[in-house]
Order: C-alpha cells, then sequence, then structure tokens
C-alpha cells in the first residue's frame, strides 16, 4: 500500500514537470548500492527489506506468436520464426545504463526507482554491444546481450519437456517503449524509453521498457528463428528471459512461456501434437 500511493505521487510529479529524459538523471543518482548482486547472491528486488524501498522492475513473457517457416534465410536450411513480446509488468520500469569501456561495447548498471523517487544503481554483467542487423532492419544499434533466448526442446507425451534440441541464434536485444500493452496508474501514457541509439561514438546509453509497455520483436525481423533442419516429432518452442539471470527483477517465475509445435511444420494442422 505504502508503495502504490509513493508511486502515484511521484507519477503525478512527473507529470507536473513534464516528460523526463531517460538517463537524463545519470549524474545526479546516488552512490552505487552496497548491496548489489554478486553472481549467485540474493538481489535487490528478492529482498524483502531492500525491495519495500524500491520499485522494482517485472518482466513477463508472451508466448511466441506468429510462427511460420523460412526456407528462404538461410538457403538449404528450415528455419521457425516467431514473434517475440517483452512485457513490462512490475512496480517501476526496467531501465539498464550502458557506459563505454570498450571500442564498441559496454559496461551495464541497472537502475531501479526508490519510493522516494531517487535512483538506485546495481552494476550488472550484463554488456551493451554496437550490433550491425544489416540495412534491411536498419542497420547497427547499440543493444544489450542475452536478454532473451529461442530455444526447442523435445516433449514427451503429456508436453513436459525432455531435452534441449536447438537454440536460437539471436543475442542482442534493445529495451524500449514500442506499444503500451495495458494501461494503468504507474504506466506512462507516452513512450519513455525512444528506439535504440545508432550512434557508434556515443559514450553513455540507456534503455528501457515502461510499466504497460512491450518491447516486440516480429518474426520477420532477424534472428528470430530456431533452426529445425532435419527434426521431426512433437516439441516446445520456449521463449526465455534472462537466461543467464543477470537482471534484477520481482518474479522470474513469469520468464519463461512456449507453444507446443510439431515439425516439419504445417500451419493449418489439425492433429498431430495438442496446441498449448
Amino acid at each position: 500500500m505504502r508503495k502504490a500511493i509513493l508511486a502515484t505521487l511521484l507519477i503525478a510529479i512527473a507529470a507536473f514537470a513534464g516528460p523526463v529524459r531517460p538517463g537524463s538523471v545519470f549524474a545526479g543518482d546516488s552512490n552505487v548500492d552496497p548491496g548489489a548482486r554478486v553472481a549467485g547472491t540474493t538481489g535487490p528486488c528478492e529482498d524483502p527489506a531492500r525491495a519495500e524501498f524500491l520499485l522494482c522492475p517485472d518482466l513477463k513473457v508472451a508466448r511466441p506468436s506468429e510462427i511460420y517457416e523460412d526456407r528462404k534465410t538461410l538457403p538449404g536450411r528450415v528455419l521457425l520464426r516467431a514473434t517475440n513480446n517483452i512485457k513490462s509488468r512490475g512496480e517501476g520500469p526496467m531501465e539498464l545504463r550502458g557506459r563505454r569501456d570498450r571500442a564498441r561495447s559496454m559496461n551495464v548498471t541497472q537502475a531501479i526507482q526508490r519510493t522516494d523517487g531517487s535512483w538506485a544503481r546495481f552494476p550488472i554483467q550484463a554488456r551493451l554491444r554496437f550490433v550491425n542487423v544489416g540495412a534491411t532492419y536498419g542497420g547497427s544499434f547499440w543493444k544489450v546481450g542475452n536478454p532473451l533466448r529461442f530455444e526447442l526442446w523435445r516433449v514427451d507425451q503429456s508436453r513436459r519437456k525432455t531435452r534441449l534440441a536447438r537454440i536460437g541464434p539471436k543475442q542482442f536485444y534493445c529495451f524500449r517503449d514500442l506499444k503500451r500493452t495495458r494501461s494503468g496508474p504507474l504506466s506512462p501514457v507516452d513512450p519513455v524509453y525512444p528506439a535504440c541509439n545508432q550512434n557508434p561514438r556515443e559514450r553513455k546509453v540507456t534503455l528501457g521498457t515502461s510499466v504497460g509497455w512491450s518491447d516486440i520483436y516480429p518474426s520477420t525481423y532477424d534472428e528470430q528463428w530456431i533452426d529445425v533442419t532435419g527434426l521431426r516429432g512433437c516439441f516446445a518452442y520456449v521463449l526465455r528471459l534472462d537466461p543467464v539471470n543477470l537482471l534484477h527483477e520481482l518474479d522470474r517465475k513469469n520468464n519463461v512461456s512456449q507453444r507446443i509445435v510439431r515439425l516439419p511444420w504445417r500451419p493449418k494442422r489439425k492433429k498431430g501434437c495438442p496446441r498449448a
């Protein structure tokens, strides 16, 4: 209750003051939180005593959709493409701040808003890289590594996953406010986090997704596929958020979604694997 009241007040103050650009408070942030998570330890959003004073993010992933077979991108290979929808549904935004430390990459600090309106910063093991996705998809962008993974699992007759069969090639994504998919008192009406930065000389970059917004990549986009060449039978097409446990968030139990598919793929098949 306390969080909800404070969060509502923060939104009202922000609305009165006007829009704030992502990362504009970088220089005014407090010192790095002394409890920043080390790999294998409990993060700030998983510790009730610390989370009480934070508006922690929570990412969810929708089931893979708009699935279709692609035989053109890689001649001789069969690719099963899918759309992914990363949804921000927490108490505050997922915000990542990159700072240049190498020629084409940045270290990353996750910024989490406190209930008093200030920001706590937590260095994490994620990396931002300047990635070229090709002219067809807009060229090069600053993106974060490993926020989502495409997986294909063999399943038994009860649709339980038994063995990992394939992993998709895509490793880099750009968190952004692409589409407002759920309204609410914590969700800004207008986008706060813009499209991916395309300046290769940028020294600092902020990526993020606001509460109630989604970052969606269509099935037609670069590397939105799993190579299913030669596979036959029943499988789970899985989308797994934060597969290497880099991000701080409220709930990790909602980080996986799946759809059952039978291979070879037939979009109008009515028999075979039951629909998920």
